[in-house]
This record gives structure tokens, C-alpha cells and sequence, in this order.
């Protein structure tokens, strides 16, 4: 299984006033943008070390999942979650062919913590042999800095501060204060890990 990003958040949804502000940057000076790039780089690193870690897309964008089998034939588990909707189904053959799915062959199951694509009668379709399935998604609590639950964006700020305190160096080591917002939201592996 290999999941990339498609589309990444744009500069300006990203919360760098926000960011400044926590930091108290622009406290008795006038803000001349100058360390944007490097609040912005912070607040990226921030973002993708929570997302790792709790497994769930805090602003939303398109993911592409490359499976060679489905988990089962009915329903396949999706490693991220809030997904939206799931915007394309391929079967991609070992010379590169690409059959599109019929949407009607396969639903979204919603959910906050395990989301997965269902099929809606009789069993996902199966590559042929040596292919894969590319499945095109959109995960995300939603398109900006708003949408994010409170928490998160607390934590997001505070782990964002911590990378610009040490120049844009990321610790191996998550802190305490950020680990206590963030564990609401980690998912649970039941079953040795299975979704």
C-alpha cells in the first residue's frame, strides 16, 4: 500500500498570522512579512508530524492510495480519515492500462476514526494479475484553518512554535503539551493493527 498527496494547502489557508501572533512576533513592531516563509515551513512540518501521528487530515486535500489487493473483498479500510468522498476508483494493469470503476459498484462508509470503501453489491473489483488499484480520495476536516477542531489548531500552533524556537529542526520527540491535545483524536488498533 503506498499513499501519496495529490494537493497540498494552500499558503494562504495556512494560519501564519495565527502562528506570528502565538509567537508574539509583531508584539511593539510593525509586521513586515519577513519571516513568513519560515512560519509557514514550521507550520507545514507541524501539520504533517500530528497528521502522522493521529492518522487524520487536518485541512483537506486529494490523496491517490495504490493497493495491490483489497484488505477483503467487501470493504477495504482507509489508513486516513475525515475522507469526504472517494472521487475515483482505477484498475491499472501491469502495462499500464487503467479501467476506470463504475462509482455505482462501490459507496464511502463515513467515519471519524475508520473510514472504508464498501462495494455495493457482490465484491470490489480486482486487477488483473500483477496490477494495482489506485484509489483517488479527499480527506480533510475542511478546506481552512476554521474547520479545524480547536484542539488541534492549539496544538498545531504549539508544535509549530516549538520547530521555529529551534530554527526549523524537528525533534524526534513529540512534547507532552501537544501529545495531551492530540491523543483525542489517535486512532485505535484493534485486531494486531488491522483496520
Amino acid at each position: 500500500m503506498m499513499m501519496v498527496e495529490l494537493t497540498s494547502v494552500p499558503s494562504a489557508s495556512l494560519p501564519v498570522d495565527a502562528l506570528s501572533s502565538h509567537l508574539r512576533l509583531s508584539s511593539g513592531f510593525a509586521d513586515d512579512g519577513s519571516q513568513d516563509t519560515l512560519l509557514e515551513g514550521c507550520l507545514r512540518s507541524a501539520m504533517a508530524a500530528i497528521e502522522a501521528r493521529i492518522g487524520k487530515v487536518l485541512m483537506r486535500r486529494q490523496f491517490a492510495l495504490t493497493l495491490v489487493v483489497w484488505h477483503n473483498p467487501a470493504s477495504h479500510g482507509l489508513p486516513i480519515a475525515p475522507v469526504s468522498s472517494v472521487d475515483s476508483v482505477k484498475l491499472i494493469a501491469r502495462n499500464g492500462a487503467e479501467t476506470i470503476v463504475d462509482e455505482d459498484r462501490y459507496v464511502l462508509r463515513a467515519d471519524a476514526h475508520r473510514p472504508s470503501i464498501e462495494t455495493v453489491a457482490g465484491s470490489l473489483p480486482t486487477p488483473p494479475e500483477g496490477g494495482t488499484i489506485e484509489v483517488t480520495l479527499t480527506a480533510g476536516f475542511g478546506p481552512d484553518w476554521n474547520n479545524i477542531p480547536a484542539d488541534l489548531q492549539r496544538a498545531l500552533l504549539a508544535l509549530a512554535s516549538e520547530f521555529y524556537g529551534s530554527g526549523g529542526a524537528v525533534s524526534p520527540q513529540m512534547p507532552g503539551h501537544v501529545m495531551a491535545l492530540i491523543e483525542p483524536y489517535r486512532q485505535i488498533r484493534l485486531r494486531g493493527g488491522a483496520l
